[in-house]
């Protein structure tokens, strides 16, 4: 890369700083989000084990609870793991955001060396960076589904209970 490349437009040398400070930003909010999940799925648990310890319970009421405590100790575990990697998204784009605005103040003092040395991490980094993120949201999906299996059988309970309670309607007394 020449000199007069960076030096033609004003935007080159933010554009290389710019967008790791956005997929930065990006993998902050995912991070939150990712957070915030994983303390739903904590208050999840509460309630599982509330209702474990309601006396006791039909064997097809402790089946489900036992399978849906299952899901959500799995679903807990992916979001912790997707945390680890959206964390080390995070600070990789750190680093290249750092490295880039390095590497720009090596070039405009023109040392070649540092400044392709610096580049190069900064690729590095930025590569790790997009890894994590896939790895993150590759086990956030997942969590998802098991969430969405929960909702399903809870669903299919509460249509179970209604269905019944329309073909049983309690005698009103008089």
């Amino acid at each position: 890369m020449d000199q007069a490349s960076l030096t033609q437009s004003p935007f080159a040398v933010l554009t290389f700083i710019a967008a790791p400070a956005l997929l930065t930003n990006s993998s902050s909010v995912l991070a939150l989000s990712t957070i915030n999940r994983m303390l739903r799925t904590r208050d999840r648990m509460k309630e599982l084990f509330a209702q474990s310890q309601q006396g006791t319970l039909p064997e097809s009421e402790r089946e489900r609870i036992l399978s849906q405590v299952d899901r959500v100790e799995k679903q807990g575990l992916l979001l912790l793991s997707g945390l680890r990697a959206i964390y080390v998204a995070l600070a990789a784009f750190a680093g290249a955001t750092l490295v880039t605005l390095v590497g720009a103040a090596l070039f405009s003092l023109e040392e070649i060396f540092w400044f392709h040395l610096l580049a190069r991490l900064g690729l590095v980094f930025g590569f790790v960076g997009v890894g994590g993120l896939i790895f993150g949201t590759v086990h956030l999906f997942s969590a998802t589904q098991l969430s969405v299996i929960n909702i399903r059988q809870e669903a299919g309970l509460i249509r179970e209970m209604q269905k019944t309670k329309s073909e049983n309607p309690n005698p009103k007394t008089q």
